[in-house]
């Protein structure tokens, strides 16, 4: 993966300022650390950040076609580049390099706008034509890539980090409310939003065209659910051959690449098929990594240790401490861009780091399987709710939660009543568009408890009902379970586990990440499926089980579904203190930077400081202040220092002003 910047001034005697684009693409050097390209003409600017996968020698972008009227920077891959240029050889069409990028520029000459359909691929494309005097931006279908843009006065600004974005503006940016908001509910702002105030992300699935300065949005995928039971009506061994086959397929291609290719292993079902996969069917030798905890509540490494042996493969994990949480938490935020709910990405980062160190650029990891397939606990929740609003006022339907959560005492009344408060919201309407998420999200929502009051007026336009009306009509007419896949993958994973969690820490140490079961054939196969293949009553991915249950070990097919997380508050209150924690934690700075209650924050550190027990709700809402406050002590109260730099280096510019190096 790389990094792409660009300006398109509205008016075409409007010359685009090289430098900005200059000081644009040195803010994506982590992305792009092997080469910069550049691409000025009169009001358009293209420049690019390379990092060098595919055509080593040849591939610098940006790329064009024959007769230099179609230019394209590109950052992702397009894992079915050979076989489209073979195809577009056969018309005729002339190729300078040997890179992937290349294809865009052709299929777009021969197809238009409808060039994307034909891509599969994890993808942030800006496509200059010349001749039309017209940008595209687009994003592939789920949103693995980012791709971020900012309407000005006079022109367009564009990139794959808003920090490049900010590089260019003159005057500090403004907090989005409405984004904070969503965030404080669903982990991540609802696309097009960002925290920033006037900048959006180009959404999943989404052509947007520049014309005569009028922007224009085109949605060109969507999930799709049958309706009316209209499933795909084969028995399960055929569909389970038929997810096999189209599983390996998509970890083949992912496997293309001119420098080595490696892979997590989490010892969790997905990166174990995964592994499995490139072991059996792939000639390409089974490198592996992988991250543990220091704390075992958390830790997987015994699973781990398991499929490395069963593979023979050449392994290297590293171990993540509390204290590593709070160390690397400054910089997180840094490469997120945003605040975030739980400390799950600092871990990440630490695995790519590791990756990194090891001098490998790729790696495939199994995201998307819990969404794709139905494996969060998440749908088996939303699942036992549906069968309890059948008979709301049933003592027993609920108890069935424990088979989910056994750590749970409802041994006790008020365990039951704990339970029915909890997983008991909105039991007299199932109906609901979102129903399987109402739990959740109301649980997150408590953290907005301790905003300042004028932030919470600010908060009223509630994320929930704004939501609900970017939801599809046809929506209603899917099985409660495929809403709940919908939902999921909406307000949480292009969001929050791919960007936040994903692109983000791979990229913070250019590192590429590829994702077999996010292949765009896997889903619409997977969503035509009935849900009962998914998660056979409360079996989750019972199908992907079936397919692979001769290539993974029966303890890996059969253990209880362990969802990642990482260790939250310990670290910032450990004996090695960090100045940072606080410094930003401080009566003066929640007071200066006006987000959150002072009195509430002040209670809440003390009641950790004391060691009394501390709530999911306390450690979420923890994790929120403070990184809430991080993303203004870097983007906002220091955007002089960050942002308005001349001709120096990005990257001492970091470790000066941002991690106080």
């Amino acid at each position: 993966m790389c990094g792409i910047a660009g300006i398109l001034g509205f008016q075409s005697g409007l010359h685009v300022n090289k430098h900005q684009l200059e000081k644009m693409i040195g803010m994506l050097q982590h992305r792009g650390p092997d080469g910069v390209g550049y691409f000025t003409s009169n009001n358009i600017g293209l420049g690019h950040a390379r990092l060098s996968i595919i055509d080593i020698e040849g591939g610098r972008q940006p790329i064009h076609n024959e007769d230099k009227t179609v230019w394209v920077i590109f950052n992702g891959e397009i894992f079915n580049y050979i076989e489209l240029r073979k195809t577009l050889e056969s018309k005729g069409h002339i190729f300078y390099t040997k890179t992937d990028t290349e294809v865009i520029v052709h299929l777009y000459e021969q197809y238009g706008e409808k060039f994307v359909k034909h891509l599969n691929g994890q993808f942030a494309i800006a496509l200059w034509d010349d001749k039309k005097k017209r940008l595209i931006l687009v994003r592939d279908r789920v949103g693995i890539l980012p791709l971020f843009y900012k309407c000005e006065k006079d022109r367009l600004l564009f990139s794959s980090e808003i920090k490049a974005i900010l590089a260019a503006c003159a005057h500090s940016p403004k907090l989005n409310s409405d984004a904070l908001d969503q965030i404080l509910t669903f982990w991540s702002p609802i696309s097009p939003e960002t925290i920033f105030d006037d900048v959006y992300e180009v959404s999943p699935g989404e052509l947007i065209i520049i014309d005569n300065s009028i922007l224009k949005k085109r949605k060109y995928w969507d999930w799709e659910f049958p309706e009316n039971d209209d499933y795909n009506q084969s028995n399960e061994d055929e569909l389970a051959e038929s997810l096999h086959d189209l599983l390996l397929d998509a970890t083949r291609i992912r496997l293309r690449s001119d420098v080595p290719v490696g892979a997590y292993l989490s010892g969790g079902l997905d990166s174990s098929v995964l592994t499995s996969l490139i072991h059996n069917y792939s000639d390409a030798p089974l490198r592996t990594f992988s991250i543990g905890f220091k704390d075992k509540s958390f830790d997987e490494s015994i699973y781990q240790r398991q499929m490395i042996e069963y593979l023979g493969a050449t392994h290297s994990n590293v171990e993540c401490t509390d204290t590593d949480i709070a160390r690397d938490f400054l910089s997180t935020i840094w490469h997120t861009e945003s605040p975030i709910i739980r400390t799950a990405p600092v871990p990440m980062g630490i695995l790519s780091k590791l990756v990194k160190n090891e001098n490998y650029k790729v790696v495939l990891t199994g995201e998307g399987s819990d969404e794709v397939l139905g494996g969060y606990d998440i749908f088996k929740e939303a699942k036992i709710r549906q069968f309890w609003a059948k008979n709301p006022e049933s003592h027993w339907r609920p108890l069935l939660l424990k088979r989910l959560y056994p750590y749970l005492d409802l041994s006790k009344s008020q365990g039951l009543t704990y339970m029915k408060s909890f997983f008991g919201a909105a039991l007299d309407n199932p109906d609901l568009s979102y129903f399987s998420h109402i739990p959740r999200w109301e649980t997150t929502a408590k953290c907005k408890e301790f905003c300042a009051d004028d932030i919470k007026e600010q908060l009223r336009n509630n994320a929930i009902d704004l939501f609900s009306k970017i939801l599809p009509d046809k929506l209603k007419d899917w099985a409660p379970f495929n809403r709940a896949q919908y939902i999921e993958a909406k307000s949480l994973m292009s969001g929050y586990l791919l960007c936040s969690q994903g692109d983000r820490m791979l990229m913070k140490n250019s590192v590429e990440g590829r994702f077999p079961f996010l292949d765009h054939r896997v889903i619409e196969f997977a969503n035509k499926m009935h849900p009962k293949l998914k998660m056979k009553v409360l079996n989750e991915k019972y199908l992907l089980k079936k397919s692979m249950k001769n290539y993974i070990p029966e303890t890996i097919i059969k253990r209880y579904k362990q969802p990642y997380r990482a260790p939250d508050i310990p670290g910032f209150f450990s004996k090695e203190s960090f100045q940072y924690v606080k410094e930003l934690l401080s009566h003066q700075k929640i007071n200066d930077y006006g987000y959150f209650s002072t009195d509430k924050v002040m209670h809440l550190i003390k009641k950790i400081e004391r060691g009394r027990v501390i709530s999911q709700k306390d450690n979420m809402a923890f994790i929120s202040i403070l990184s809430t406050q991080v993303w203004h002590y870097h983007f906002i109260e220091n955007f002089s220092q960050n942002f308005n730099f001349n001709k120096r280096n990005s990257l001492t510019l970091l470790k000066e002003h941002v991690l106080g190096v």
